[in-house]
């Protein structure tokens, strides 16, 4: 009992940084953090702003690059206090809140990018109910339904995870406080918890996967059938930027959580949480722009009028 209310805070391994690069890893990540704060808000800005994104599609990406900049501002801004800091210390308390936000602003990704795919099916398989199918009141009802069935839906592992206690070591074994480690530190058998929470999250990960694969499925049996190579083209090309987001978060992502539940973090899986929690942020605005033709002249059109001073 003595040992578990010595427990007040838990120090973050992370990486280990030779000193002389300990700065240089400050203003990358810095950088990084500033590029995904603004690349996520220009997506925002632009389909308010623009008429010709006022459209499904780019509602719910405004909506996934709303999620993205609270998705790395948890992790990123504590990450780079404790480059520059030897304590790397966090309280109990921010440590589970940090690692509730972190485990349901994930989830909810997972449902948007459901959500997206199914609208590209509804775009391409059945283009002509589409605006009477995907209609205004329809999406504001799955963006809500994204958020809601996720933060509830959480609760009931926030509250067993409130429970615990923490004895003995109190380092965890990340830059910051993933379920993982956080399990594994405890001072009771936590085994059915984590069985728990890997099921959760192999249920929405591969929940929401099945669905977006079997959507791009009937998407690509239907743009076989389009008789023009032009008209294939075209249609593909909607679904290009969507597609890559798809392939390169669900990638690291399954790497991560994927796995035997006894599992213990290594710096391999380290690197692969700084992917998915870090570089993948950066890469969706990233990726829309340059591979989406309406945003690039959307940009174009805001930059040319002075709307947007970067």
């Amino acid at each position: 009992m003595f040992n578990e209310s010595r427990i007040t805070e838990f120090a973050l391994v992370g990486f280990s940084i030779i000193h002389k690069l300990q700065m240089f890893i400050f203003l990358l990540f810095l950088l990084i953090y500033a590029a995904t704060l603004l690349g996520n808000i220009l997506i925002i800005t632009l389909v308010l702003t623009t008429s010709q994104l006022k459209t499904p599609m780019y509602f719910f990406l405004s909506n996934l690059s709303f999620l993205e900049i609270w998705y790395t501002s948890v992790t990123l801004p504590k990450m780079l206090q404790d480059i520059l800091s030897s304590a790397r210390r966090i309280s109990v308390t921010g440590c589970i809140a940090q690692c509730y936000f972190f485990f349901v602003l994930g989830g909810i990704e997972n449902f948007f990018l459901a959500v997206m795919a199914y609208d590209r099916y509804l775009a391409i398989c059945n283009p002509l109910r589409y605006s009477s199918i995907m209609n205004p009141v329809l999406c504001c009802q799955l963006a809500i339904g994204c958020w809601i069935c996720n933060i509830l839906g959480s609760l009931l592992p926030l509250y067993w995870i409130c429970t615990l206690s923490f004895c003995g070591s109190n380092q965890i074994n990340n830059f910051f406080c993933d379920v993982i480690p956080l399990l594994n530190i405890s001072c009771i058998d936590a085994t059915k918890l984590k069985t728990y929470f890997f099921a959760i999250a192999w249920t929405i990960i591969f929940g929401c996967l099945f669905f977006t694969i079997l959507s791009y499925t009937k998407i690509i049996l239907t743009i076989l059938k389009i008789p023009s190579s032009t008209g294939k083209a075209k249609a593909f090309s909607t679904c290009v930027s969507h597609l890559t987001v798809v392939v390169i978060y669900y990638g690291s992502v399954i790497l991560m959580y994927v796995r035997s539940p006894k599992g213990e973090i290594l710096d391999f899986d380290k690197i692969i949480s700084v992917f998915y929690a870090v570089v993948t942020p950066l890469l969706n605005p990233i990726i829309y722009s340059l591979r989406n033709k309406e945003v690039r002249d959307a940009l174009r059109t805001v930059l040319g009028s002075g709307s947007v001073i970067i």
